[in-house]
């Protein structure tokens, strides 16, 4: 489960052979999400409003680097790092 960015305590993972549809895992405290790459839905998890604000910011930002990351890793191929949020 590679690691792909960490800001602000939140940390953004992408399993490899995942389910559909293309989503991220994201980590925060002891909280975690999972998070549609294409509309920023939630799908499973809770996140604190500030932390889940962040998220969203980010993911809406990277949204073409995230789906390039997705395709990657359901293709067992490496990811890539993306920048976190400044």
């Amino acid at each position: 489960m590679p690691e792909i960015s960490r800001f602000y305590g939140i940390i953004v993972r992408i399993f490899t052979d995942d389910h559909t549809p293309p989503h991220f895992h994201a980590y925060y405290n002891e909280f975690e999400i999972l998070m549609d790459i294409e509309n920023f839905r939630i799908l499973a998890g809770n996140f604190p409003p500030k932390a889940l604000a962040l998220i969203i910011e980010w993911a809406a930002i990277h949204k073409s680097e995230l789906i390039k990351n997705w395709e990657l890793a359901c293709s067992k191929k490496p990811t890539f790092k993306i920048e976190p949020l400044k």
